[in-house]
């Protein structure tokens, strides 16, 4: 469990790492593909001998400057449960928003039903933490609500990432949700930012290669804010959206994801 740059959280915890989306624009592959492999005996490998990507103890890897530490990502960028790393919230006492898995979509099609129920019994056991969750296969929520194994409890929250106004995402009278649309990369409209039943909204550019030219215009961000206010929703802009909006940035929190588990942490 690790500090982060990502501006809404306070820390991120990545129980699950890999995705097998494919995204153009995914920071996540890039890094784990950098920083990715383990000692093999016979060099850096990242091939995977196990039946299922489980690993009940870290794998080491050996860095350039002679330093072994334990590898983040030893199979790269394969999705992978890390079950050492589950207790990890357990052991923050002070109350953090966390979000859970900055290097994986939790809620893939391809996660085993297992790994998000062992992840979710791990967030109830620290529920003194407020988790927030961020997928781009919505149905799976839906999914996991109908079997019961979606908590209810306001320290759960829900994303759904949209990039166009067609997608999907996830709402619900029962759970809180929030839409990332990161990056933006067109106009919304009203379709995907109709905000129904979403509790928060974060909005961002695109970051790394190629983001230069996939600058999104001030008016389409101007047009995601009206609606908000429109149905007071509050909105968060990161970091990235300063060149496009200027500064103040728009950082909004809903009440609920409390100040101080941002300030103290």
């Amino acid at each position: 469990m690790d500090k982060t740059k990502i501006d809404w959280a306070d820390m991120s915890w990545n129980p699950v790492t890999g995705c097998r989306h494919g995204c153009e624009y995914c920071y996540a592959r890039r890094i784990a593909e950098r920083f990715g492999g383990y000692d093999s005996g016979g060099g850096v490998s990242t091939f995977n001998p196990l039946p299922r990507a489980e690993l009940t103890r870290p794998l080491t890897i050996t860095r350039a400057n002679g330093k072994t530490i334990n590898s983040p990502y030893p199979f790269g960028f394969e999705p992978t449960l890390h079950r050492y790393r589950l207790g990890e919230p357990a052991r923050k006492q002070r109350t953090r928003n966390i979000f859970v898995g900055s290097m994986t979509d939790l809620f893939g099609a391809w996660v085993p039903t297992a790994w998000i129920r062992d992840v979710i019994d791990a967030c109830e056991e620290a529920d003194q933490h407020n988790y927030m969750f961020l997928t781009k296969n919505p149905g799976r929520y839906i999914d996991l609500d109908r079997m019961a194994l979606l908590p209810r409890e306001s320290n759960f929250w829900y994303g759904t990432t949209v990039t166009a106004p067609e997608q999907d995402y996830f709402y619900s009278d029962h759970h809180k949700t929030f839409l990332s649309i990161e990056p933006l990369l067109c106009p919304m409209g009203d379709s995907a930012t109709a905000l129904k039943g979403v509790d928060w909204l974060i909005v961002g550019a695109m970051t790394g290669p190629g983001s230069e030219k996939h600058r999104p215009q001030r008016a389409w961000v101007e047009d995601i804010v009206a609606q908000c206010r429109e149905r007071s929703v509050p909105v968060f802009m990161k970091g990235n959206l300063a060149p496009v909006w200027g500064e103040p940035l728009i950082q909004e929190f809903p009440p609920e994801l409390k100040r101080e588990a941002r300030t103290n942490a």
